[in-house]
This record gives C-alpha cells, structure tokens and sequence, in this order.
C-alpha cells in the first residue's frame, strides 16, 4: 500500500502551462501518475503534450475525475488555486511553489480545517509526495526511490528527502511513500500527520523521518511517536552546526530563545526510543539494520 495516493490517483495541474509545471507535470506523467488535466482560464481547450487544458479545476475534476491537484503557480496566487482546488472538492493539494507569504499559509489552512477537512495539503514550499512505481507528485526525481517497501519516508527537507530515499536505494531498501511536508512555518500536513498514516499502513514496517532545526515539530512528533507510533523510527536532524539565531536557508529554520536546536530535538526522539543518525548515511545504515532484523 501506500499513504495519500496511487496509481489510481488523477492529477490535475494547476499551472501545466507554465514553464515550470509544464517540466515537471510530463516528468510525472512519464514516471507513470496518471496527469489528466491542467488550468488555466485564458487557455482552455488547448492542451499540453496531449493533456487537455480546463478553465477551471472544478471543471476539470468533472471530465476527468481528478481528486488531486499539484499546483505550480507564482506565490501570490497560490491562495486562490487552494482555494479552487478545495471548493471543487478534491482530496489532495499538493504545492510546490516556494515564497508563499506566511499570512497566506496561515489563513488557507485554517479555512482548509474549518470548512474543507476532507482535504488534505501538502506544502507549500515541499517536494511533493512519491509513492514508488506507482504515481509521483512533484519534484522529487522517480529514479532515486525503490519500489516495494518497507519504509515510509517523511521529511521537512526538500534535498534531504532525495538523500534520504536514495540511501535506502543504495542499500536495495524500498519505500512505500516518500512525503516531502515542507519547511515553511505552516505546513498542511505534518510530521504527526504522516506518522499516523504510516503507523495504519499494512506494508510500511518502519519509518525515517528527517528533521531540520527551527520551530517545534520534531518535538511535537516525538512525543506522538511516544505514545502512538509502535513501528520501528529513524531520524536525522539537518542543523547542528548552525549558529543560534541564525536563519538557515528558509522561514522555517530559524533557532530561538534556545529552542528549536538539533541537539534539542535530537534528545526528544531518542528519548521517544528514535534511533537518531548523526548524519544522512548513518541513518541510512540504521534503517538497513532496522530492515535486515525484520
């Protein structure tokens, strides 16, 4: 099995006329997602290499069945396709635009919680989701995960999410979802969130998690792991050597008040019985172990 898609899953793409979107939806589609529409008011009936282009996402969930969307659009309009892709009604909101101002985040996913909660975001700012040899949302690039389990992979880190499922590559270990969450300070979905998926999921038997200095979560889903998580967890935690205060590479890597270090975070999830890798590899290599003793 896998977590939040499949191959049945259809994908609309918000933004497939774009540059952008236009690489990266055929990458998709030839990885084997089933993308079955873009948008984009101005240019409906056209298509994209075949894909038929719609005004609008309700008007493309209603010829095609979509139920997901993956949205490549300039920050200032990622709100508004959120917005069109939940009110038509689709299960998965997938944004990888990067820059989306926090006051946007922050008001689409509460309006998201409070009158879509059948909706699920991922992002923005994130790599998308792959679940492989089955259907790939995003940018993560199809030929550095292995088919067939056991792991499930989730992720703050955009680069390290790649690193992460390529290590597990390299040591001939499948993944049954890799989760991309994003690092803005307001993510859709969440560590907690995956967890519990991957905790639920017959076929994935142990979970890496990768982790990155600035703001709670990593706590926040030891303490969840503590109490709800009974499947064998791996982590690493990118930013031990960066220096307090400091913003290190996006909004939601920043250290304050002493809170929000990897150390700090790193000392949470072993005391939630994480195996805690001080590097990509070693995490890695603890997983294969993890693996072999299954």
């Amino acid at each position: 099995m896998s977590i939040f898609l499949d191959e049945t899953t259809k994908v609309v793409y918000q933004g497939l006329t774009g540059s952008t979107g236009r690489y990266y939806g055929l990458l998709n589609r030839e990885y084997g997602t089933q993308v079955v529409a873009g948008t984009h008011p101005k240019k409906a009936g056209t298509d994209v290499e075949g894909i038929p282009i719609y005004a609008s996402v309700a008007d493309a969930k209603e010829a095609t069945g979509a139920t997901a969307s993956c949205v490549f659009v300039p920050p200032v309009a990622v709100k508004g396709a959120v917005m069109e892709a939940a009110e038509a009604g689709l299960e998965l909101i997938v944004v990888i635009t990067e820059g989306v101002p926090a006051h946007d985040e922050a008001w689409f996913y509460n309006k998201l919680k409070a009158d879509y909660p059948s909706t699920r975001l991922l992002g923005p700012n994130c790599p998308g989701i792959i679940s492989p040899g089955k259907a790939n949302i995003g940018i993560t690039a199809g030929h550095i995960a292995k088919a067939g389990g056991p792991v499930g992979v989730v992720s703050r880190s955009g680069t390290l999410t790649y690193q992460a499922v390529f290590e597990l590559q390299q040591k001939d270990i499948g993944v049954t979802t890799s989760v991309g969450i994003g690092g803005d300070p307001v993510p859709g979905t969440s560590f907690i969130d995956c967890l519990e998926a991957f905790e639920a999921d017959p076929e994935t038997k142990a979970i890496m998690m990768i982790g990155e200095i600035g703001g709670s979560a990593e706590e926040e889903a030891a303490d969840y792991i503590k109490s709800s998580v009974t499947k064998p967890v791996v982590s690493y935690v990118a930013g031990v050597t960066a220096p307090p205060g400091k913003k290190m590479g996006h909004a939601g890597a920043i250290v304050s008040g002493g809170k929000g270090t990897a150390a700090a975070k790193m000392d949470a999830l072993r005391d939630a019985g994480v195996q805690v890798g001080l590097n990509p590899t070693e995490a890695g290599d603890l997983m294969a172990d993890i693996v072999a003793s299954l």
